[in-house]
Parts: structure tokens; C-alpha cells; sequence
């Protein structure tokens, strides 16, 4: 076999090789993750059944692990499959370098068989003197040298691929083991899984007895959640008011200025007699919903929020770009209720606005980016925080032992308040981010946990 092609083929294997164990890696950390997830869930289960069994935020909590839980399985299915993917690539090279080695043993017995039939001296010579002249003699005597180089380099390459195939070999051994223990592993997960979602059952079937109560649970939520959504549009809403109020006293103190300046510049026009060349200022063009007419009166830009201007365009750019990396409120916590619509036990939908992050009742509360406090207020036993960066805006609702006043303009991590406890004694917050118009889904904004 040629040498070189020989070497390209084991290089491809060792890619191969190379290209599948990041993977393993990824998967190994995205495991790590789901149980820390696990153990924090596992946690605010604890402290829920020991203040109330059989609650809606029992069999929230519940249904989180679950799906964890199954998360966890499929990850070390995917890692078993990537197991069996690279043991048959090391099988693959094991059977190459056999093969090679079959090649390089028959070539070197060869080379042996012609070098004892001519050991002797005298052939040796014969071949050399034999030449028909000086330079042909010089060039057996080369050849001869490289021949013997060849059987020794021949020897030398039988035994580098020996212990390349011995690692090879050794690596494998090493894989069958990890894939026992991993096979282990996920029989120990399924057996958890089994049992989770034994317990979710129990609970959804008690639930179901619980009719009426959680029913009551669920419309105080709604409730309280639609009273929170009606503070959040007013305080947009007077953001809005106050940003056009601003904008037209800018207008009409630029237009004033304006006709001031012109009223001059003709007065002094009539005094001398001639005729006024000076240019007044124009109005600066603004970033803002606005625009100012010859009459000073102000209108909206089509398709520009009035809540852009020359203060906090670029806030509003940089919000934007943090899209996905953007800090979590609490530094541990896990999300009880996603975005959007949830089944609940009963077989009622609940529209969540944003998430609800269950944590430690007490634990700080921070900003997830710098901005304006444009709101503080209280709906029913709780306080709500909203937050303004330039036409989006983060709510903090559920807290207690608020730290920050309306018109404050806080940076990134600014505590801004404590979680307080749920109805059902959990602590939570509803953590909401929206513009003008729609609210979004917060965990495409935060960065992965």
C-alpha cells in the first residue's frame, strides 16, 4: 500500500475522532446544568410541601422536574448514541491499522527474504563491480545503502503502528466501560423518571378533587395578573404622554427662538435699510415621534415610536443588542410559569404575560439593564417595579422592601426590591418585558442559565 495515502487515510480517521468528542463535552455540560435545575426544583418542592400539600404550586413545580427529568434521559440518549458512533469509528481505525499492518509485515518479510538469499560478501561486491563504469558503481553502492535504510525505516514503522493500534485498542476497552456506566446512568433516570411522574399523577388527581379551591386560586391570579398588566399600560401610557409633552416644548421653544431671532435680524434689516440675508437657525432634526410645522404644531412619524429621542436612542439600541445575554432578576431561581398559555389540573388556561420565577422569599431582586424607574406601585398586598429602556419595559412584579422611586435612573444589577411570597407561601415574581404594543417572551431575552 502507498505510504502517503496510507498516512491521508489515518488523518481522516483522527478528524473523525477529534470532531465527535466536543459534542460529548456539550452534552456532558448540558447535563450538569439540567440537574442543578433539578436540585433547585427539587428544593422549592421541599419547602411547598412542607407549608401545603397538594397545591397548584406543587404540581407546577412537579411537572418542571418531570420535564427535566426527561430532559436528562434524552441527553444521555444522545450521549450513548455518540458513545456507539465513536466506538465504531475506533473499530474502524483498529481494523485500517490491521490492515496496514498486514501490508507493512508482508513488505518487510519480503525485504528479509531477498537480504539472506544475498548475504553473502562476495554477491555484494560482484554487484558493485559488476558496474560498467565508475558512476554506475557509485550509484549501487547508494542503492544498496537505501535498501538497507528502507528494511530498518520498515521495522520502525511495524512498530509505531503497533502502539498506535494498541491506543487505539486501549481507547476502546475505555469507551465499553463509559458505556456501561452511562447505560447505568440512564436506567437509574428512567427508574427517577418512573417515579416523577408517578407523583405528578397523585397530585394532578388530587388537584381534580379540589375543584372549587382551585379554581378560586386560579381566577385571584388572573386577577391579580390582569390588574398588573392594567399598571403596566397606564404607566406606558403616561410615558407616552409625558415624552410628547416634552417633545412639544422642545418644538415650541426651538420655533420660539426661531422668530425671535428673525424678529431681530428685520429689525436691524429696517434700521439700516437693507435687505436681511442672515439665515435663522432651522429646527434640528429630532429621533423623536415628532415633527414641527410652520405653525408649531407637532405629529406623529408613521412607524416611530414617541418614545424615541436623543436621550435614550442609543439605550434603546444597546437593550436591543443585549437580546439573549441579558441578566436573570434573581441569581438563583427556577421558571414556575412560562410565557404564554398554561393547562392547568382543571383544565383551565392561564395566559401568563411573562414568567414567573420561583426563588427564595427575601432574595434581592435586580435590574436586568440600566434605565428609568418610571413606576412604583402596589396592586393588592404586593409591589410592581416598571422599568423604562427607551420603548421596552421590564416589570418586577410580586416584591417586597422596594428600594427605588419613580424618576430613578438605575444601571445593571440595581436591586430594586425583594421576593415576596406567593398565596401559597412560594416565593415568585412575574417578571415581564414588552414595548408599546406586545409583551414578549422573557427567556429569549435572558442569557441561558
Amino acid at each position: 500500500m502507498n505510504k502517503s495515502l496510507i498516512v491521508f487515510l489515518i488523518g481522516i480517521f483522527f478528524s473523525l475522532h477529534a470532531m465527535a468528542q466536543p459534542t460529548q463535552e456539550q452534552l456532558e455540560k448540558q447535563r450538569q446544568q439540567l440537574r442543578k435545575e433539578l436540585e433547585e426544583t427539587q428544593q422549592l418542592l421541599k419547602q411547598n410541601q412542607s407549608k401545603q400539600k397538594e397545591n397548584l404550586v406543587q404540581w407546577q413545580l412537579i411537572s418542571k422536574k418531570v420535564n427535566l427529568q426527561e430532559r436528562v434521559v434524552d441527553n444521555i440518549s444522545k450521549d450513548l448514541r455518540e458513545l456507539s458512533n465513536d466506538m465504531y469509528t475506533l473499530q474502524k481505525e483498529i481494523n485500517l491499522y490491521n490492515r496496514i499492518l498486514d501490508t507493512l509485515k508482508k513488505e518487510y518479510a519480503k525485504s528479509m527474504v531477498y537480504a539472506y538469499k544475498n548475504r553473502n560478501s562476495s554477491d555484494f561486491l560482484n554487484f558493485i563491480f559488476s558496474a560498467e563504469s565508475f558512476n554506475d558503481a557509485i550509484k549501487r553502492v547508494t542503492y544498496l545503502r537505501s535498501y538497507r535504510n528502507y528494511r530498518e525505516m520498515q521495522g520502525q514503522n511495524i512498530i509505531r503502528t503497533q502502539e498506535q493500534r494498541q491506543k487505539k485498542v486501549d481507547a476502546l476497552s475505555k469507551m465499553r466501560v463509559k458505556k456501561n456506566e452511562t447505560l447505568q446512568t440512564q436506567n437509574s433516570e428512567l427508574e427517577q423518571l418512573a417515579k416523577e411522574q408517578k407523583e405528578r399523577d397523585r397530585i394532578l388527581a388530587e388537584l381534580k378533587k379540589q375543584g372549587k379551591t382551585l379554581n378560586k386560586q386560579v381566577a385571584s391570579k388572573k386577577a391579580q395578573m390582569d390588574k398588573v398588566n392594567k399598571a403596566i399600560a397606564a404607566a406606558i401610557k403616561r410615558a407616552q404622554e409625558e415624552a410628547i409633552r416634552i417633545a412639544k416644548a422642545k418644538a415650541a421653544a426651538e420655533e420660539k427662538e426661531r422668530k425671535r431671532l428673525a424678529d431681530l435680524e428685520a429689525k436691524k434689516a429696517a434700521e439700516t435699510g437693507t435687505t436681511s440675508t442672515v439665515k435663522t437657525p432651522e429646527t434640528k432634526s429630532r429621533p423623536i415621534d415628532v415633527d414641527v410645522t410652520e405653525r408649531g404644531k407637532t405629529v406623529r412619524k408613521p412607524g416611530e415610536s414617541v418614545l424615541l429621542n436623543e436621550d435614550n436612542i442609543a439605550l434603546n439600541a444597546s437593550f436591543e443588542k443585549n437580546k439573549g445575554s441579558l441578566p436573570w432578576p434573581v441569581d438563583r431561581g427556577t421558571v414556575l410559569m412560562p410565557f404564554g398559555s398554561t393547562k392547568l389540573p382543571s383544565g383551565t388556561v392561564v395566559q401568563n404575560f411573562g414568567i414567573t420565577v420561583s426563588s427564595d422569599v427575601g432574595t434581592p431582586v435586580k435590574s436586568i439593564f440600566n434605565g428609568t424607574v418610571i413606576s412604583v406601585t402596589n396592586v393588592e398586598d404586593m409591589q410592581v417595579v416598571i422599568v423604562q429602556h427607551g420603548r421596552y419595559f421590564v416589570s418586577y412584579s410580586n416584591l417586597q422592601g422596594v428600594t427605588v422611586q419613580t424618576g430613578d435612573k438605575i444601571t445593571t444589577g440595581k436591586v430594586v426590591g425583594k421576593v415576596a411570597p406567593t398565596y401559597d407561601g412560594i416565593g415568585a415574581i412575574d417578571f415581564i418585558i414588552s414595548d408599546e404594543k406586545i409583551n414578549f417572551n422573557p427567556e429569549h431575552w435572558l442569557r441561558s442559565r
